[in-house]
């Protein structure tokens, strides 16, 4: 293991304060094929039962948001159309929150993330959620993993300065909820979605 899992009880904060901790740390994803790693530069939150824009809005139990409602720190992977995405569980257990992880900075394995990904521009390999999973070779069935044991897991990263706040993005049909300033990323990183 090249890097230290980030303790469970870092996990154990406000989602919103846990989607601006969560920028600058590492995340590692470890396959047969090798290990690839990249610094969180993006993040957005999602509030749960008053979140419009969450899977758990309502506190909707379902078999693909049954990990939110246990403790934080938790993968919570689903498939969007044709992208998997990842996101941390965060929130007290019953209260089903989460930051989704939008976008990292490459750091390990570029060649792999090249190989996964085909032939772009270093800056489009993981500037978005759907892209980042697909560099880094996180797969739906990481569902329910904990965040602080290998093969994917967060560890301590580079500590950022400046972080900007804005709405979040791709969640238009989501009434009042689209405009919370809840994505949170690391101002001017060229990794960043958009």
């Amino acid at each position: 293991m090249l890097f230290s899992p980030l303790p469970v009880d870092f996990y154990q904060k406000s989602t919103l304060t846990l989607a601006k901790s969560l920028l600058g740390h590492i995340l590692i994803k470890e396959t047969k094929e090798g290990v690839t790693a990249g610094y969180i530069v993006e993040t957005e939150a999602y509030m749960g039962p008053e979140d419009r824009a969450a899977h758990s809005f309502n506190n909707r139990r379902t078999k693909r948001t049954e990990v939110m409602f246990g403790p934080p720190g938790y993968v919570y992977t689903y498939v969007m159309h044709t992208h998997c995405l990842v996101n941390v569980v965060s929130g007290e257990p019953g209260k089903p929150e989460a930051v989704l992880i939008r976008a990292v900075e490459p750091l390990l394995g570029i060649d792999l993330m090249y190989e996964r990904r085909g032939d772009k521009k270093e800056k489009d390999l993981t500037n978005g959620p759907g892209k980042l999973t697909k560099a880094l070779g996180i797969i739906k069935d990481d569902y329910g993993h904990p965040f602080h044991q290998p093969p994917l897991y967060i560890a301590e990263g580079r500590n950022e300065e400046y972080i900007s706040q804005g709405p979040r993005i791709g969640i238009e049909n989501s009434g009042e909820a689209k405009d919370y300033p809840w994505r949170f990323w690391v101002t001017g990183n060229p990794f960043v979605s958009r």
